[in-house]
């Protein structure tokens, strides 16, 4: 197409191409338009004769006389425009050919299918076939195409499972640095807290918080976070709680790292009292889920190898087989009440949050005798995260399941909860809890998607209090359209989900949240090689 704007700028001629005999000859008046204008109307003029050519096109296809001309244009909008409905143009065997079921072994041979739209054009516009042969073609290229996409994205989901199932070499090289400063320096192996400190330990005038975590890096921020954004850090005593490989490291950061006025208490499970005396629930589960795991499932490769299974189902099926999902610091915080026998209340933070607020008035939230104050999960503005209600973890295929729950009952959020430890201690909470794993266990694992929410789920039932969204914001580990905006807003952010701030996957516009609680300049975080980006 060609178009000729005369001098005066009070004509505009536009050519066509090939094909069209006719030319159109647009007055535009007296009065001078501007460049502005002159080019919305080539616009303008460009998209009609281009809407033009593809109704030419379709009509060739059914057999019908060519309608190129604006007039015929008219005649067939005209219609609609008066609020008048027409007939629809496309042939009913377009739809019988589409609403067909997909041969996949035509798909698998389909070497001769095109495999882009440019091809497709091409080869139709040599071919110019009947129209089910047509539907035929464009069927098989989307087929084609959308099976190609799918396997991409399991791909895509595999690569962040071992992602974020190992363990980068940075994290690596700081635990091992300060468990060698444990055994060489004695300020790393400094009493947490000092001896005048202690007391404070079990006065519940103070705000406890817990950590349960391996990740030195994870829980320093935590940490940090907290004490940085609290309004009264003198009140704050912060429990570490972690296995006995990361004891050594997890204390000499925190002794050469002091958060003072905080308390700091780094304790490893090994050192509970209450742990060492006669058999722990929660450890012959663990170990009973993995001798099951083993024998029953292929692992990630059984489960990307599913050809039936949507992505995102197989997503969060590898995200359920992550090593945080089976380790005992995710599962601790079932015994918080033995483990913390006089303390009547506490605030339990996973090491992969943020806090951005003074946490303090959760003490003066009324849980109206509720065991555990939590966001619930299944209404908000974040529809693809605040959708989750327990139909959303829970299998109600199974009849124990269908039997026992409601698929509608509103999920709520670990990562920050509120606990009344004297009100859990008058409940079978902790019964409930061990008594369903027992069950999935003897189900083959099929009652739930693999993780500590769902059996945390069924044991807090009636027990859990809703508190604002505001203290606890979900997804930052998932949810990429997350804005940086909304998430400094929170009270606390959660990076659950693969995405952890500390690995390379994290999503680049919210790792900062995170970072600035990182001293990039400290010669273990420097030795190591960890970086801001």
């Amino acid at each position: 197409m060609q178009l000729y704007v005369s001098p005066s700028l009070r004509h505009i001629t536009v050519f066509p191409s090939k094909g069209f005999r006719e030319f159109v000859k647009v007055k535009i008046g007296s009065r001078r338009l501007s460049y502005r204008m002159v080019f919305y109307s080539l616009l303008l003029f460009t998209f009609l004769l281009r809407f033009v050519f593809v109704l030419t096109a379709v009509e060739s296809i059914e057999g019908e006389t060519k309608c190129s001309t604006i007039g015929c244009l008219g005649r067939k909008l005209g219609p609609r425009i008066l609020g008048r409905r027409s007939e629809s143009t496309v042939p009913e065997v377009i739809y019988e050919v589409l609403e067909e079921p997909v041969d996949q072994s035509e798909i698998q041979l389909g070497a001769e299918i095109p495999q882009t739209l440019e091809d497709f054009i091409a080869e139709i516009k040599d071919e110019q076939p009947d129209v089910k042969t047509f539907a035929v073609k464009l069927k098989s290229m989307v087929t084609l195409l959308e099976e190609r996409t799918r396997i991409a994205k399991i791909q895509e989901y595999l690569y962040r499972h071992v992602a974020s199932s190992s363990i980068p070499k940075q994290l690596h090289c700081l635990t091992l640095r300060l468990a060698n400063e444990h055994s060489t320096n004695a300020k790393a192996r400094l009493q947490l807290p000092s001896a005048e400190f202690v007391p404070a330990l079990v006065d519940n005038s103070f705000f406890h918080f817990v950590v349960a975590s391996d990740n030195v890096l994870a829980a320093s921020v935590v940490a940090s976070s907290l004490v940085r954004n609290s309004l009264h850090p003198e009140k704050v005593v912060l429990h570490i709680v972690t296995d006995r490989k990361t004891y050594s490291p997890m204390q000499a950061w925190f002794s050469l790292h002091p958060l003072e006025p905080a308390i700091i208490e780094v304790k490893a499970l090994h050192h509970f009292d209450w742990f060492t005396k006669g058999k722990v629930p929660v450890l012959e589960a663990m170990e009973k889920d993995q001798q099951v795991r083993s024998q029953f499932r292929g692992g990630s490769s059984a489960i990307v190898a599913n050809n039936t299974e949507k992505p995102y189902v197989i997503a969060a099926k590898l995200q359920a087989l992550s090593p945080k999902y089976n380790s005992l610091m995710n599962h601790i915080r079932i015994h918080l009440p033995e483990l913390f026998p006089s303390l009547d209340k506490l605030v339990f933070l996973d090491d992969d949050i943020v806090v951005q607020t003074d946490l303090s008035p959760l003490w003066d939230i009324d849980m109206n005798g509720k065991v555990n104050g939590a966001v619930e999960t299944c209404r908000g503005e974040d529809k693809f995260v605040m959708s989750k209600r327990f139909k959303s973890y829970l299998n109600f295929s199974h009849p124990l399941v269908s039997n026992n729950f409601d698929p509608n009952e509103c999920a709520w959020a670990y990562g920050m909860n509120i606990f009344d430890l004297q009100a859990w201690r008058r409940t079978n909470i902790s019964q409930t809890y061990h008594h369903w794993i027992q069950e999935n266990v003897k189900s083959d694992l099929s009652l739930w998607q693999l993780g500590t929410l769902p059996p945390g789920l069924i044991a807090f039932r009636s027990h859990v209090h809703a508190i604002n969204p505001f203290w606890h914001m979900l997804g930052l580990g998932y949810q990429e359209t997350t804005t940086i905006e909304d998430a400094q807003s929170a009270g606390v952010a959660h990076f659950n989900g693969r995405a952890k701030p500390w690995l390379d996957i994290a999503f680049p516009h919210l790792r900062p949240l995170w970072t600035k609680y990182v001293d990039f300049s400290d010669r273990f975080i420097k030795g190591c090689h960890i970086r801001a980006s």
